[in-house]
């Protein structure tokens, strides 16, 4: 029986460059159903009006408001996950991406491959061609934090124990099980979602795709980096819109990581530097 897939787009004023992501979903080589669901969240630029017009076979949900990423992509994930003939998997997927003709076919076959495999991430390329460090990292441990933010990984990216966040010592064209892939583009196994549960909402942009990873692999689900997929992601379309509380969510997601997995068992002292840490890279960054 062929696959079946969900996709899943949360937009926010993204008109301009969904329709070139939509456009590209139109064009999959894929025998399998597939079924593509865009939560627009609350945008003002007729996004919602656009979808509906111009690609009426998406199933479209209008948010009143503009309830984050988490949230926006729970709207859709519930029904999906409610559904009697659930699809096999789900793809969350930016609207500033555009999937090659193979997108699909390749991480669908990556995750029949791999029937460990509770998330598989492709590589996603930035519009010079390059990869995107986001696409494989490791769980940002205050260890490994500390290794990127001093400075040390950037130094010795060829090193395993300093580049432990981007992986950057890793062949990027070989396949790998990482901690985790990102949110941009990753395709989730159904059967793996309905056992750790949705987005985490108290993150409201930023980092819940790293605890929904680190929830998986937790429950016994690997996370794999495919690079035989390559996705176009043409970043912060949406955030450069409103840059002040994108910057604002992105350094909240990190305390809120932290806080959640492991403060609990970090000495309190270190704790105190972590969010002295953020605050202070925070307000450098304004």
């Amino acid at each position: 029986m062929p696959p079946s897939l969900a996709v899943v787009i949360v937009s926010f004023n993204s008109g301009d460059v969904l329709t070139d992501c939509l456009a590209s979903l139109r064009t999959q080589q894929f025998s399998g159903s597939v079924t593509i669901h865009v939560v627009d969240n609350a945008s003002t630029d007729g996004t919602a009006e656009r979808v509906a017009h111009e690609f009426p076979e998406v199933r479209l949900t209008v948010s009143p408001a503009n309830v984050g990423f988490s949230a926006g992509n729970n709207l859709a994930l519930r029904p999906i996950l409610s559904e009697p003939d659930a699809p096999d998997a789900i793809l969350l997927l930016n609207p500033d991406t555009v999937v090659p003709p193979n997108g699909l076919i390749g991480l669908m076959a990556a995750l029949t491959e791999r029937p460990e495999a509770g998330i598989i991430g492709p590589r996603t390329a930035t519009a010079d061609g390059q990869m995107d460090p986001a696409c494989r990292r490791s769980f940002p441990t205050p260890l490994v934090s500390f290794y990127r933010f001093s400075g040390l990984a950037r130094r010795f990216p060829n090193s395993r124990r300093f580049a432990r966040y981007n992986l950057s010592f890793l062949d990027p064209n070989q396949p790998a099980e990482v901690d985790a892939v990102s949110g941009a583009a990753m395709l989730a196994r159904t059967s793996a979602v309905r056992e750790i549960g949705l987005l985490d909402e108290a993150f409201f942009m930023y980092g819940e795709d790293l605890d929904w990873c680190l929830r998986m692999k937790s429950a016994g689900w690997q996370v794999w980096f495919d690079p035989r997929v390559t996705i176009l992601h043409l970043r912060g379309v949406s955030t450069a819109r409103r840059p002040g509380p994108a910057r604002d969510a992105f350094y909240d997601a990190m305390r809120i990581f932290h806080r959640k997995h492991y403060a609990a068992r970090t000495p309190t002292v270190v704790n105190r530097l972590i969010e002295l840490g953020i605050s202070f890279i925070e307000r450098r960054s304004r």
